[in-house]
This record gives structure tokens, sequence and C-alpha cells, in this order.
């Protein structure tokens, strides 16, 4: 063990003194149904100590490892390692989910405690050079060793791991390593907790009733509730979450309103205040320049994609620029139809950003004979909930059981326990839909366990499907948009992924812009006939969707693609210019921004769909990724066409997409993965047909 670590564990010692299993339910047996994280009995103070205890666990491990007088094996060496940190993980995975969808000051405060010692010990990991040298004894012995695709797979992807990691750096560049990973995990939990604030103290308040009009009565109701809750009972407020502005922004005439909320929205971050994030921002990336430059890449991108199915950045600004150009000329030609519209009715001026919501409501009417605020009456959540069992039922004849004897973190928490076919367990899932102040905005699916083998037997996961969902009000149920409604089959196609998981190992190298395809996958189906017959059906009369509604949704599959298109391009080339400079030292966030959208040639109508300052993808684990959406988009159009090919429900289309996409993910190549199930390379074609740019 090298002296830092030494140092490191003699500090984790004193920071804590030993706690008995039973006084903190991490160290001890759950007693819960499935062994799920006793939420009941977990408390803050429990997080820390069994963080502390699984460092020191796991390093005891890699002692184990280092200190076996036995030749280094496949089995002895990095299965090992793969296998060590499991309380480590158990501990980690709970504690991170609770941080993005259940969080406090304590909590954040925590997390800024423990990210420079768990930094520290992932680096006395990965650049433990006894480690290491077992790991690549292995590795250079790969070609002789009688291993199958999956051991391979683990193998070839931990050697690089350490690699990546600085494994070959010198003593003193591995230093420099320690102290930029230590400042950078730091920052990077500074950039979210500047964004929860803001995106907390964003809001405009309304005491006068004609300010409301034109909104529809729901999204009054939900304002009022807002306020109430916020101690302003009998006033409005609407918020930075998306549930909020957006609705206000259709609806809304109040171009001044419009255009103050929509500030709320777009300037978080970018105010100049004690939670601006511009030199967050460009402290993160001068670190990540630094550090990637140690371990021999020109910039960030070219570390960041390397290991994905792209390869290279030339290769993603190619398949970017694809999109761009047709998406781009779709985009003006709406404009300019929303523009008329405005002329028509003397408006007298040029359309804005915060413009854009209200128009295409109108234009969606006039073309389409299409509100939103009549869609919403079918998709009550509970109903889009069950329509997501049936159709994963129909698909791989799985179901889901309610267990409301299972701890949750808060009360909006629903758990279901998932079968398989064949009734065997497969797994957990853990719903939690509404937004609250102590939840990040967006929507995601984790897992507060992933699965693996161990002693020969499967270890079932807990997936999570977390969203910001617009919230039931009294009398009315949670009525989403379709938008929502898409959204939560996307979040349910990885809980699938999660659930379906079928890996011997711990780890899983997924390229990041593969992970998206089970998720998009699930949302082909929201809109086909016989799945809306599943779930869309009326609130209060119970009314299947009527067939002409449904036409008119299909007719306007197309409508207003240019805009969602250009808005998330310039957001994935605003991520790679980012990733891409070779300093960003002294670089003035807002003026390269700019210059990035200028060069591009975005219209100003249309901003990015994030902004730098709150963009947490580009250092939450999309770090030169938000790509990945679209490229993966690539994936599940030409997957789909599979099912188009055959029928809805094909089963047997339907098994090969879970053995060799599902359960598989992660644990091989992911081309050959996809091969494997289309019998073929994926192509573009059927991306650019379902945006409406061929």
């Amino acid at each position: 063990m090298n002296k830092l670590a030494i140092v490191t564990l003699l500090a984790l010692a004193a920071l804590v003194r030993p706690l008995a299993a039973e006084e903190n339910p991490f160290l001890g047996p759950f007693k819960t149904p499935f062994d799920t994280p006793p939420f009941d009995r977990i408390q803050l103070a429990h997080y820390k100590p069994a963080m502390l205890e699984g460092m020191k666990r796991q390093q005891a491990e890699i002692d184990a490892i280092t200190a076996d007088p036995k030749a280094p094996t496949f089995e002895n060496t990095i299965v090992a390692l793969d296998m060590s940190g499991q309380l480590l993980g158990e501990v980690g995975n709970v504690f991170y989910s609770l941080l993005t969808a259940a969080t406090s000051r304590e909590m954040q405060d925590l997390a800024n405690e423990l990210a420079p010692l768990l930094a520290a010990h992932q680096d006395n990991i990965a650049l433990n050079e006894k480690l290491f040298a077992r790991v690549k004894a292995v590795y250079d012995r790969r070609a002789r060793l009688k291993l199958d695709a999956v051991q391979r797979y683990l193998l070839e992807n931990t050697y690089k791991g350490f690699v990546r990691s600085g494994a070959l750096l010198d003593a003193r560049q591995k230093e420099r390593l320690r102290e930029i990973n230590k400042e950078h995990s730091l920052l990077a939990l500074k950039f979210s907790d500047n964004v929860l604030a803001e995106t907390n103290s964003s809001y405009i308040v309304l005491d006068k009733a004609e300010d409301l009009a034109g909104l529809p009565a729901g999204v009054v109701s939900e304002a009022a509730e807002t306020a109430k809750a916020m101690g302003l009972e009998g006033k409005w407020v609407f918020t930075a979450q998306k549930t909020s502005w957006i609705p206000f922004l259709q609806y809304s005439p109040r171009r001044d309103l419009r255009e103050k909320l929509f500030s709320c929205f777009f300037m978080r971050g970018d105010r100049d205040n004690d939670k601006d994030n511009k030199a967050v921002l460009q402290r993160l990336l001068v670190l990540r320049e630094e550090r990637y430059r140690l371990l021999g890449y020109r910039t960030p991108a070219d570390y960041y994609i390397e290991p994905r199915m792209a390869g290279t950045p030339a290769r993603v600004d190619a398949f970017l620029r694809t999109l761009w150009t047709p998406a781009l000329a779709r985009a003006k030609a709406e404009r300019d139809e929303m523009q008329r519209i405005a002329d028509s009715e003397g408006g007298g001026f040029r359309l804005q950003p915060w413009d854009w919501w209200y128009y295409a409501e109108k234009l969606r009417k006039a073309k389409y004979d299409l509100d939103d605020s009549a869609l919403r009456p079918y998709f009550k959540l509970e109903n889009v909930q069950q329509g997501m069992f049936a159709l994963a039922g129909k698909l791989w004849g799985i179901r889901f059981v309610e267990r409301k004897d299972i701890p949750v973190y808060h009360p909006d928490v629903r758990v279901a326990e998932v079968h398989d076919r064949d009734g065997s367990l497969l797994g957990i899932l853990y719903m939690d839909f509404f937004p609250r102040d102590n939840k990040q905005g967006g929507a995601w699916s984790g897992a507060f366990r992933g699965t693996f083998y161990r002693d020969g037997k499967r270890v079932v996961p807990f997936a999570t499907l977390v969203g910001n969902f617009t919230k039931p009000t009294p009398g009315t149920p949670s009525l989403l948009s379709l938008d929502e409604v898409s959204t939560s089959f996307h979040e349910f196609g990885h809980a699938l992924n999660t659930l379906f998981t079928d890996s011997r190992y711990r780890s899983n190298f997924a390229p990041q812009d593969s992970v998206e395809l089970p998720s998009q996958m699930m949302e082909h189906w929201v809109l086909e006939p016989e799945v809306l017959k599943l779930y869309a059906r009326h609130y209060r009369t119970g009314e299947v969707i009527p067939a002409p509604l449904v036409e008119k949704i299909r007719n306007s599959a197309l409508f207003n693609q240019g805009f969602e298109t250009v808005e998330f391009l310039a957001s994935c080339f605003l991520d790679m210019a980012w990733h891409n400079l070779e300093s960003a030292q002294n670089v003035n966030v807002t003026r390269f921004e700019e210059k990035v959208m200028d060069e591009l040639g975005l219209i100003p109508e249309i901003l990015p769909r994030w902004k730098s300052t709150y963009f947490t993808h580009i250092h939450g684990g999309y770090e030169a990724g938000y790509y990945s959406y679209i490229w993966s988009e690539q994936l599940d159009c030409d997957a789909f066409e599979a099912f188009r090919e055959t029928s809805l429900f094909d089963r047997r289309t339907a098994e090969s997409f879970r053995r060799n996409i599902l359960a598989r993910l992660g644990t091989e190549d992911a081309m050959v993965l996809y091969k494997r199930f289309r019998g073929r390379e994926p192509r573009i074609e059927p991306l650019l047909k379902k945006r409406g740019l061929i």
C-alpha cells in the first residue's frame, strides 16, 4: 500500500467510531422483503460510517488480491476485483439516488465531505501499482486463456480502465492526477447544488386573476397549490419546473409574463450571484483538460468518446451535421409560419424564444385542430403506468405486483415486485413521479442495487423510475401531457434494462452512446392504437381516447420537429465544443456559448435546450456525451423497424431484443450485440424519417 493510501485510511479511522450492526442498518441484515433498503430505519447519520466502512473493506479486499502468493489468474484477480466493494456500492447507490431525489442541505454537505475521500479511495485502487501489475499480467496472457466473450470483455475493459485512470503515469503525474480528481469531485457537486438552488428560487408570483387569462383550469389549480405550499395562499406561483413553465408559455397571451417566466428558467446559474455556475464550469473544464493531457489525449472529447460506439469526436460531429442542416431548414419554416400568425394578429414584433411555445400551440390548433389540454384528460398517470406494465406483459410476459410493505424514502413513492413469465422474481421497481423542492428537475432511472451472480445465484436488482410530472390537485388526478407520457415510457425502458440485465459480474461497460437504446425503444409504442387502448382512457368517463383524436395526434407527429431537433442538437454541439477545447482558461462562458451558436447559424428564436450554466449532463456522466441520445435514437428507430416487419407485439422479436440487448448491454461489444439482434448494423433512414428530415 502506498503512503497516501495509508494516510487516507488513518484519516478515515479517525473520522468515525465503530458502529455496531444493530446501530447502523447498512452494517447488518436489512430484514426487509427481498433485502430492500430499510428506508424507515436509515438516517442521515448512518451514511458516513457505512461509507467509511465500505471503503475500509474494499481496501482490505484489494490488499488481499495484491498479497495473493499465487500467480495472477482471471478468477483471483479480475473477478476478485469485480466483486470487491459491495458494501460501498450498496450504500453509495442509496445515498446518491436520494441526493438527487430527496436531498437536504445536510445531505449536500455530507456529499461534499465524502467526495474527496471517495476520490482518494478510487485513486488508491486505480493507481495501485501492484494491483495493476496483476491485471496486466492476466491481460498480457489473454490470447492463451480460455475465456468466453463476456469474460474477455470484462478483462479488456478492466485493463483499459486502469490505463485510462492513470496506471501508466509516473509518480509525479499520479500525484497531480489525485489532486485534480479531488477538486473536480467537489466542483461537480457544487455545480449540481447550484442548479437545484437556482431552480427552487426561480419563479414568478401572480396575484391578479386577469393575469391567468388563457390558462387551462388544471394549470391554474396547480399554480394555486404551489403558492399555497409556499405560504402564498390566494396567489399563483409558476416555477422553473417544466410542468409549470411550459404550460404557461403555451397558453398565456401575456407576452411580458412569458418573458419573465422564461428568464426564470433560462438564467439559472447565470445571475452573477453566489449560485452562479460560470466560474465553476470553467474550472471543471480546465481540470478536465489537464487531466486528459496527463493521460495523453489532445482534448477531453478524445478521451470520453474513445470507448464509445462513435469512437472519435470527428465521427460525432459528422453525424450531428448530417441532421443539423435539414433540421435547421425545417425549424426556419416553422418559425416563418408562426411569425405570420403573430403578424396577422397585429403583434408588431419579431418572435423571441419565449414566444415559440405560445405560437406553436396556436399553429398546432390551426393545422391539426389539436389542443394539448384536450389530450391530458386521457393520460391519467395511474392509467399510463398500467399501460406501461401491460405493454411489457404483452412483449415479455412479465407481471407487476404492488407492494405496500416495502419501505420507501417518501410517501409519493410506489413499489412493485416484478415477476418473469415463469413466475420467478426479476426485481423490484420504485416509482417516484412528482416534483419536490428537494428533488432535482428532469426524469431519470437508476438502481438501489444492480444485478450480478453471487454464489451461483442471481442477485435481484432494485430499479428506480423518477420523474417530475404534473401533480394531482384537489378534485383532479395527475393528468400528463403527451411529452410526459413519452418521458414515462422512456424511463420505464431504462428500468426494464436494469430489471432484465443478466450479468455474472458487477461491472457494466455499456458505451455511453448505447445506453439510451432500451429507453428510447419503449417510446415507439406510445401512440400505437393498440397500445393507446391499454392506457388512454378519460379519467372521468373511462372512455378510450377517440379514434379521430388519435388520428390528429398521428397526423401531427412531425409537428414542431424542426424546433425539437434543433434545440437538442444545439446542446449537443455546445457540449462537444466545450470538450473539444484545448484550453478553457480565461474563456468567457457567455461569449463562448454565443460564438458556438453563431457559427452553427442557430436562429435567435431558438436557444439550446440546455444552457451551459445549468447543463448538468456535461459533468454528471454525459461529458462529451449529450449526443448519445440521438446516436441511440438511430439504433432504436432501426430496431423498432424489426417489430414493424413482424408485428408490434411479436414475441420472437421481443425475446431477441431482451436476450441480446436488455439482458446483455454492457457485458459485450454493443455493436456485436446489436447485429446479433438485427442481423446487420443500424441504418440512419428510420431516424431521419421519424424526425421529418427526409
